[in-house]
């Protein structure tokens, strides 16, 4: 739900994995054949591991790093892993880049252009759920366009300041 001001979009659960399944419907309805898909850790990681699941492809996760400043709000340097780590085999063929989000595009447009400088890759797509408007990229699929580039909450970010003896208080009678 997006805040009056347009600042904020709260997402529940519910709703994040309904724009889950409208992007696989999405790719699904562009007919492409992907061989593999690409996650990037760890906003894409969900959305990647349910797009796995439901194209029955094998999953791949590169880990990235940008946001680390004030919760998470603040863009920093960004870091792309050396590896990509994958159960067998390597990044090849037909591959579908998969993350929650185009911010500001710049780590999906780096991701993007290390994927292109690797021979093994024949053909690379993009798929997220939202696009701001902000985003210096746009990927192939994706679910909303928020042209007022809200910043996102979503549901899962109630573990960002969660810690194990928090987490116990929780199942304490």
């Amino acid at each position: 739900m997006l805040t009056d001001d347009g600042k904020h979009l709260y997402v529940s659960w519910d709703e994040y994995h309904l724009l889950i399944e409208r992007l696989a419907l999405k790719v699904h309805a562009s007919d492409w054949g992907f061989d593999q898909i690409l996650c990037l850790a760890r906003g894409g990681m969900r959305p990647g591991d349910v797009l796995s699941r439901v194209f029955d492809k094998p999953l791949a996760i590169m880990s990235t790093s940008s946001y680390r400043s004030d919760a998470g709000t603040i863009q920093g340097r960004l870091d792309l892993a050396k590896y990509i780590t994958m159960p067998k085999g390597e990044l090849a063929g037909r591959v579908l880049l998969v993350d929650d989000l185009a911010d500001t595009g710049v780590t999906l447009r780096a991701v993007v252009e290390r994927l292109r400088g690797m021979p093994a890759i024949r053909e690379l797509r993009c798929a997220v759920l939202w696009v701001k408007g902000v985003s210096s990229y746009t990927p192939d699929y994706y679910c909303e366009m928020l042209p007022t580039s809200p910043w996102i909450h979503q549901p899962f970010e109630e573990y960002d300041n969660l810690r194990p003896d928090g987490l116990a208080r929780k199942f304490t009678v």
